[in-house]
């Protein structure tokens, strides 16, 4: 089974995520394979959900597994809930005419102790612009933005948003927004093209923000606990009603 490399927690409906961990009982339940788990693990890129699988392999007790959880759990939602905010930010200074410079300057009180070059950044995003004009550029990939990125890469793309509707007028943003997968920021962005005040754009994406992370949440914990019961032995009847009573 390698249909944990695509998961991507945050966009996975819950529904999904326990179909997920069910399989994951009946495979190990129909191989016997005690290698199973570990090439499930090296298959899976989401990190909670890798993270949960590394303890499930280890002799650790379940007390501990779970701290460990709960743990991994606010580090990973800490991080989704700064990535967010820096595309708010972004969004928000689109909307409000706000110079590129100055949105980096308050993308950088987000990423650590460390600012980013300035120079350094507008020329990667000026690099970026170019590269998106070319004939068959990869547009997905070289637009898309979203909560996996690392920090460099996530701030250029950014402030190459930024510099976007600077030069050319939000309504440019259009053109782009096909290119997107949906989330968080394809949303926002089309919303900020769309000509919406920067007052609103504000409320509406840290609403949408805090809902997202809240549903994150649940889903982390239901993981936790179906991964437990499988480490425990229950059947599959009984962990499908773990997974039955973190749904509405």
């Amino acid at each position: 089974m390698d249909s944990g490399k695509e998961i991507d927690i945050l966009e996975m409906p819950v529904e999904g995520l326990a179909a997920y961990w069910l399989s994951i009982k009946k495979l190990l339940d129909a191989k016997n394979d005690p290698g199973f788990l570990a090439a499930e693990t090296e298959n899976t890129s989401e990190p909670f959900i890798r993270h949960l699988l590394e303890t499930a392999l280890t002799g650790m007790d379940p007390g501990m597994a779970g701290t460990l959880a709960r743990v991994k759990r606010g580090v990973l939602l800490g991080e989704y809930r700064r990535k967010f905010t820096m595309m708010i930010l972004t969004l928000v200074g689109i909307a409000a005419s706000e110079n590129p410079r100055m949105t980096l300057i308050r993308l950088s009180s987000l990423t650590g102790p460390v600012p980013f070059n300035e120079k350094r950044t507008f020329e990667l995003a000026g690099g970026l612009m170019n590269t998106v004009a070319e004939k068959d550029a990869d547009l997905p990939t070289l637009l898309g933005v979203d909560h996996k990125q690392k920090d460099d890469r996530l701030v250029v793309k950014l402030i190459f948003y930024a510099m976007m509707a600077r030069r050319s007028g939000r309504q440019a943003l259009n053109e782009h927004i096909p290119h997107l997968k949906s989330g968080f920021f394809a949303e926002g962005l089309a919303l900020c093209a769309d000509g919406f005040e920067a007052d609103f754009l504000q409320r509406q994406l840290t609403q949408a923000r805090d809902v997202a992370l809240i549903a994150t949440r649940r889903k982390m914990d239901m993981s936790t606990e179906m991964c437990l019961a499988i480490r425990q032995g229950l059947v599959y009847d009984e962990i499908f009603k773990v997974a039955r009573a973190f749904m509405a």
